[in-house]
């Protein structure tokens, strides 16, 4: 099951490390100038945007701040119109995450349930 979970959460591990990448470059930031701002080790950082590290609630949050992002933000989708203007994203832009994300879910627990396994 944990490797289910490993292959269903990889989408939103990619669009969560393109979208730090591109924040942190559009600020002109290093790798090692974000994690020295967001309070990480540069490894860190290089292993989150490499989608070998997860982040925690806590480590989104502080990401977000120093890229002057919401952390809402770092979850999307690369849409064209967010672009444009990324403090505020296009309604179907979050529908579309929210979906996504109670899908993913929904998925995760219907396994657990049918396993019998939730740990």
């Amino acid at each position: 099951m944990k490797a289910d979970l490993k292959a269903d959460l990889e989408p939103i591990r990619r669009t969560l490390a393109g979208n730090i990448r591109k924040y942190r470059k559009n600020l002109g930031y290093s790798q090692e100038k974000l994690a020295e701002k967001a309070g990480l080790s540069a490894q860190t950082l290089n292993d989150i945007e490499g989608c070998r590290r997860w982040v925690s609630a806590m480590t989104m949050t502080k990401l977000a701040k120093a890229l002057h992002v919401d952390e809402y933000q770092l979850l999307m989708p690369a849409d064209r119109e967010a672009d444009k203007n990324p403090h505020k994203p296009p309604l179907q832009s979050l529908i579309s995450l929210q979906d996504n994300l109670i899908n993913t879910i929904n998925i995760q627990f219907d396994k657990a349930k049918d396993s019998g396994d939730f740990d």
